[in-house]
């Protein structure tokens, strides 16, 4: 992950933080911020999937 935040690839690093909450599901939220920030900022199709999930998990209104 720190290579991909080096080369500030935000679209490798969505699917990472994505993969991340997938393994440490304590940590979810965490992620899965970063990872819609991430698709915020690139126009991604996956900021509303993303989003979603946030609210689903509380941490989205």
């Amino acid at each position: 992950m720190r290579a991909t935040l080096a080369q500030n690839d935000a679209r490798a690093l969505i699917d990472l933080y994505e993969q991340a909450a997938a393994l440490r599901p304590a940590e979810a939220r965490l992620f899965l911020t970063h990872a819609y920030v991430h698709a915020l900022e690139t126009g991604s199709q996956k900021a509303a999937p993303l989003r979603a999930r946030l609210v689903a998990l509380g941490a989205e209104t």
